[in-house]
């Protein structure tokens, strides 16, 4: 593996595309370019169909420079797989360039991908949003109003880190926050199997409700639709607020969420926040937060309608 960027060090370095986050020495690239120049195995990092159509493969790299393989029957996740066992292992480059001779490469796009907001959105991007400069909105911004119930649509884009272990909480972290208290996650969890954890991997180093698409901490998404590193993916997200009489809670969260299009939580009720949102008061309103956990993630095409 060729030696990458280290860390941001001059004002004018934000420019680069392939750096370690402050107080971390764990470098992120952010361009699948700047990834390709520092590894030279991330060209193999990707979605796969084979050849006769029976199967389909992910692949991403793991911090020993193997990879971690998921092989589907049917084909990939939410397009055509069968929900059978997923045969998780893990190879060397050269093992997996001979298994990619019988498979061909796919790039998959979310169908939700550059939906365009309404007239009547209650946010708009980018002049209700923080922390955006030339389209790209960083982790750590949030809303600059409140909101009640809505739809909301968004696009997000996480950094390629391979010397963090699969599922390890700093492998392109951040989060949807809704009111400080509900937490859809965002991770770099693409290729993992949230039913049987172990997955044949480095060591695993959290739960699974702590992957992509987890509500966190408290229910795991209904299918892993994780696409790989340095891809455009989107949210679509429903949530009811909570209702109150007075200070007394009436009525519990609810929640909907798409990943890529695809259903991953099904109208969720929510009688607690997730995590430490649990610690926290309920709201019937409230900001909604894209967390910052040291980790370039972006965002982008971020938009909400009143859910009627």
């Amino acid at each position: 593996m060729k030696k990458v960027v280290k860390y941001l060090l001059a004002a004018g370095a934000a420019a680069l595309t392939c750096f370690g986050a402050a107080l971390k020495s764990v470098p992120a690239c952010t361009t699948a370019a700047s990834a390709s120049d520092a590894v030279a195995e991330f060209s193999m990092v990707g979605e796969y169909l084979s050849l006769d159509g029976k199967f389909a493969l992910q692949a991403t790299l793991l911090p020993d420079q193997t990879f971690l393989t998921a092989q589907y029957r049917g084909g990939l996740p939410g397009d055509g797989w069968d929900q059978s066992p997923i045969i998780s292992s893990t190879k060397t480059a050269g093992e997996l360039k001979t298994k990619l001779k019988g498979f061909q490469r796919v790039e998959r796009q979310s169908p939700t991908l550059g939906k365009p907001q309404p007239a009547d959105a209650i946010l708009r991007f980018p002049e209700d949003f923080t922390q955006v400069k030339n389209g790209i909105m960083r982790a750590g911004a949030k809303t600059r109003k409140n909101i009640g119930s809505f739809h909301m649509h968004l696009e997000f884009m996480i950094p390629f880190k391979p010397a963090r272990n699969l599922s390890n909480q700093d492998r392109g972290n951040s989060g949807i926050y809704i009111f400080n208290n509900y937490e859809i996650q965002i991770l770099d969890s693409f290729a993992l199997d949230f039913n049987h954890p172990e997955n044949n991997a480095n060591k695993i180093e959290s739960s699974n409700m702590q992957w992509c698409g987890a509500l966190y901490k408290t229910k795991t998404p209904d299918l892993n639709m994780t696409y790989p590193p340095l891809c455009w993916q989107t949210y679509d997200i429903d949530f009811k607020a909570p209702i109150f009489a007075g200070d007394k809670k009436v009525k519990n969260a609810r929640i909907t969420v798409r990943h890529n299009g695809v259903l991953i939580h099904d109208d969720v009720e929510l009688k607690n926040g997730t995590g430490n949102g649990a610690k926290k008061r309920q709201l019937s309103e409230g900001p909604v937060f894209f967390q910052n956990h040291g980790n370039p993630v972006q965002f982008r095409n971020v938009w909400a309608s009143e859910l009627k």
